[in-house]
Order: structure tokens, then sequence, then C-alpha cells
């Protein structure tokens, strides 16, 4: 993990310095809205302004002078303020945040996801002074969310000049600064007045997650909490520096509510994690710790049952036992559906269609994307959706499409890589087509083994291939009847 400096300021300031009184004078008359956005801000209150935020050490990799008449020949600054920066005063709120997922964000420049930003939609015409040429696909979309290595440009003293226009502008969750830290605290904590208000505000999540792959703000809006907070927003106290889950506030929950806000039982935390007792970012949803173990994090050692009891608090504010144990009830079983139908199988089976492929590299294929929309997509929308309460994003923007897609489309397509190498004169494709041809009739025949251990295996295909059982026939004859008398005798 990364370091995190240690708090080295005990109070705030006495008065304004003047270094920074002459920050805001030649910032007053070029850029007056950022001044008056600081003078709104909490940091101007306690004397905090410009320079102590921005000065560096001369051996900084950004460091530079700038305006030495004005400010000082010896007080180098940097444009970036880190969350190392932030740690001199917020010790515990940095060590939280570079603890969490958010500040891994960065681990999407190797990923498939940017893969297909990189290749698939881009090229590497854009050419700037430290880059040899990037997809204008990915600067302006994966790294604004999840953040780039920001590049620093020297000219031939080794003076810095500046920061490199592909890799700055940029406010990435998980962004990887020139100080070595990662993250950026102005992706929520907007400059430069950095707003409790604003940042308690789903909008404010709702930069990154939303669209088809993570929808969260959107399936928050449709939930009864997001009905609930844009009909009560005036009693929402969100400028309140406590903010208790009713005590401060009982009219609704937003996104920071649920993952960071304090209870009555639990303080702030800067780890969106730690109350998340399912990972629903992967093809198959698992338990976040192993999610966290493989990212070498601390909270590989604390399990998803903590974490699910630590969001349980969070609900009892306003919600019973009964009603929070039902919920998460439905979830699990929302998540087991998708997990052993789907999405088990489904990997499985795209692994042993890979060497029949036309084309090996990836997104090459038509069944590459339709395989990636089904888990990447549609299989998050339907478990986030869940998870959040927004039924028609579970079902009809997830579990309808998933099941549409893997039906009409995935399955006939593998079909066709066995038909088309079933009989090959290549042994070896011969035999690849003829292993995967069982694995889909054990699929669809439900007996594909999901779980070893327990020897559960994927259900719910059966009636595709027309077996489905006769006491599944009848119980399905005899609730549409019931259904045809509830509502025909209704006049």
């Amino acid at each position: 993990l990364q370091g995190v400096s240690t708090a080295s300021v005990d109070a705030p300031p006495k008065e304004l310095s003047k270094e920074t009184k002459a920050c805001v004078a030649c910032h007053q008359k070029h850029n007056p809205g950022i001044v008056q956005q600081w003078g709104d801000s909490k940091h101007y209150g306690a004397s905090v302004g410009c320079y102590e935020c921005h000065a560096a050490d001369k051996s900084d990799v950004d460091a530079f002078i700038h305006e030495p008449k004005k400010v000082g020949e010896d007080k180098p600054i940097s444009i970036i303020v880190s969350p190392k920066d932030c740690s001199n005063c917020h010790e515990k709120e940095v060590k939280e945040y570079t603890e969490s997922h958010h500040a891994q964000g960065g681990r999407i420049l190797g990923s498939m996801d940017n893969l297909l930003a990189e290749v698939v939609e881009g090229n590497t015409a854009f050419k700037t002074e430290a880059t040899s040429g990037e997809s204008a696909a990915v600067v302006n979309g994966c790294w604004q969310c999840h953040g780039t290595e920001v590049k620093v440009l020297k000219n031939e003293k080794g003076e810095v000049t500046g920061l490199d226009p592909a890799t700055w502008p940029n406010t990435g969750i998980g962004r990887l600064n020139p100080d070595g830290s990662r993250g950026s605290c102005t992706a929520c904590h907007s400059r430069h007045n950095f707003s409790v208000a604003l940042s308690r505000q789903p909008e404010n999540c709702g930069k990154c997650h939303m669209g088809p792959d993570h929808p969260q703000y959107e399936i928050y809006i449709e939930s009864k909490h997001g009905i609930a907070f844009r009909a009560n927003v005036d009693k929402m106290n969100l400028d309140n520096p406590k903010w208790i889950a009713g005590e401060d506030y009982d009219a609704a929950p937003t996104c920071a509510t649920c993952h960071m806000s304090a209870t009555k039982e639990q303080g702030v935390t800067h780890d969106v994690g730690l109350r998340i007792s399912w990972t629903n970012r992967p093809p198959i949803s698992v338990r976040p710790e192993i999610s966290d173990a493989k990212m070498g994090l601390p909270g590989a050692e604390v399990k998803w049952d903590e974490r699910r009891d630590n969001m349980k608090d969070v609900c009892s504010a306003c919600h019973s036992e009964a009603f929070i144990d039902g919920f998460y009830v439905q979830y699990d079983g929302l998540v087991n559906l998708y997990n052993t139908k789907f999405a088990i199988p489904g990997l499985a089976l795209y692994k042993a269609a890979k060497p029949l492929f036309k084309r090996q590299a990836k997104f090459a294929n038509e069944i590459d994307f339709v395989w990636f929309e089904i888990w990447h997509h549609e299989g998050r929308r339907a478990r986030h959706g869940a998870s959040m309460q927004g039924p028609d994003w579970t079902h009809w923007h997830g579990t309808y499409e998933v099941g549409k897609h893997f039906y009409t489309e995935y399955v006939p397509l593998l079909e066709e890589l066995i038909e088309a190498n079933i009989h090959s004169k290549d042994a070896e494709k011969q035999k690849t087509a003829e292993n995967l041809k069982a694995m889909l009739d054990q699929v669809l025949n439900d007996e594909f083994v999901v779980n070893k251990e327990t020897g559960e295996k994927s259900t719910g295909h059966l009636w595709f291939i027309g077996k489905m059982s006769d006491e599944e026939k009848a119980a399905r004859k005899e609730e549409i009847d019931a259904f045809k008398n509830r509502y025909q005798s209704v006049k």
C-alpha cells in the first residue's frame, strides 16, 4: 500500500499566512470564482489557505516556483493537492480512503474496460508532450472516473513547466499522483469550497456510479430512498457537522448515509466497502474480503458478515430488524440466482469455448461482446438493483436482459462453435468442441456442478430444451389458473 504521511498539523493557523494573502490578491483578479469558493469554506474560517494546501518541498517531483516576487523565491508549490497533502490535517480520513477500493480505481488501466476504450473504441492519435499516443476515449472517459498517472513536464534544466494535458486535469478516484499517493479527495469534496453538504448529495456519487454497467445513481432515484430524498431534501440537514441518521435527519438516506456516514454506533468512514457484503463488480459475485485480499487491502481481515452488521446498523435508524433481515434474504436470493444459473456456468462455457474463437484477440468476436455485456452490464444491473431496492433495474434492465441474451445469443453462438468444429480434422479443435458440447448439455439439463464442495448444480434451464418436469408444469398451471380466477371474479 501507498504510504500516508503522519498528521503534521496540531492546530490550524491563527491567521492567514502572508503567502496565502499574496495568492488571494492575484487570484482575486484573475480567478475570482476560486477565491469566492474558498471564502465560503471552512478552510477559510480556519485560516487554511492556498499556500497551506499547495505548499511543496523542493525535492517534490512536481514542485515549482510560482510568482517568486509575490510569494517568495524559496516557496515552491505544486498544482496537485494529493491525499498525502490532505493527510497533514486529515490523517484518519486519508488512511481509511487509502485502504479502500476507491483508492485502487486506477487499476482499470490494465483491465478489459480500458482495453475497450484504448483499442476497440480508440486509437493512438492523441499525442502530447509526455505521451507517445493515447486514445481520446480513455482520456475523456475511463481516466476521469478511475484516475490516471499524472505526468509532470520539465524543461532541459529539469525545471517543472506544468502537467501533461493528457493526464491533467483529472480528479479520478484512484489517480496516481506524482508524490506516490493514490486518489483524489476532490473527487468527492469539490474544490475550493469542499462543502460537506455537496459531498453528501447523491448526485456527487452519480458522476461515476451511473450508466449501463453500474447505474447506482439511477437505481437510487427509482428506489423509495431516492423518492423520499427528492421530496424532503429541505429536511435533510445536509450541512450539519454531526449528521447522524435518526438524530440529525430522518427523511431519507443518501449514498453517504449508507456507505460512509456516522450512526449512533459507528463513526464516519472513508472506506466505502466496510458496509458491503457482496462484491458485484466481477462476473461472479464474491464476498468483499476475497476481493480485498486480491488487492492486498487490510479489508481482507474484515469478513462479509461483519460488514453486513455495519450496514444493518445504518438501516436500523429507520427500519425494524424483521424488515432488514427480510431485505437481505431477498438480496442474497437474487445474487445466488444470478451466480448459479448464469454466471458460474456462463464463465465456464466461455473459457471452454475460447480456443475455438475465430480470432483470439479480446473483443474480436461477437461472443466476446455478448458474454461481456451479460455479466458486465446486465448482470451488474440486476445485482445492483437488488442491493438498492430498484425493482425495474433488477428485472427489466437486469435479469430479463441476462436471460434474453443468454438463451437467444450466447447459447446459439456456443452451438455454432460446436457445430463448426466437432468434425474438424484438427484433433485438438474436435476434442475442444466435444468437451464444450458436453458442458453445454450439462448446463441446459441442470446437471452442471457450480459448487464442488456441496455438489450444488445450476438449475432453471430445462424449460429451454422442453424438459420442464410435470410437477413444475402443474405448479405453473395452478398459479396461472389462480391468477385468472382472482382477477376474472372482479367486476
